[in-house]
């Protein structure tokens, strides 16, 4: 599945069935990410060298999608600049990922630190099943 795109510099996202990732496209390559889970939380990493955090957003859409989005850009330009090579990325990116269920939306954290965001979604506490004996009557 491929998605082109746009010459405006829109983003298209398309949902994959077989991921939680929710594919979207930009004019820029969109970041590494690294998602694991641990009994607490999912933690969410993304590498955005020479990003500030005020260039950064995290959002939660209708409490079941991630979205990470920012914009890498253009140097300014002096007349008298004369450029031998340009091969930074500059433009807008997105990332979005599907939330399990077990993820607590509304206490979403994030950190950025030496160019690499930290996402933080705790999950639900996992109740155990209440087992009960029951005693069995009779000779």
């Amino acid at each position: 599945m491929s998605l082109i795109p746009s010459l405006f510099g829109n983003y298209q996202s398309v949902l994959d069935p077989l991921s939680t990732e929710i594919t979207s496209t930009g004019l820029i390559p969109n970041p590494q990410i690294d998602w694991k889970e641990t009994p607490e939380a999912h933690i969410i990493k993304a590498d955005l060298p020479g990003l500030k955090k005020e260039e950064v957003k995290v959002e939660v859409e209708e409490g079941k999608v991630i979205q990470i989005s920012g914009e890498r850009n253009v140097e300014k330009e002096d007349k008298n600049d004369k450029w031998h090579r340009v091969e930074r990325s500059r433009g807008k990116f997105v990332r979005r990922f599907r939330l399990p269920e077990n993820a607590k939306v509304d206490q979403v954290k994030a950190s950025m630190e030496n160019g690499v965001l930290t996402v933080t979604i705790p999950k639900e506490e996992v109740k155990k099943p209440e087992v009960k004996a029951v005693e069995i009557n009779g000779n």
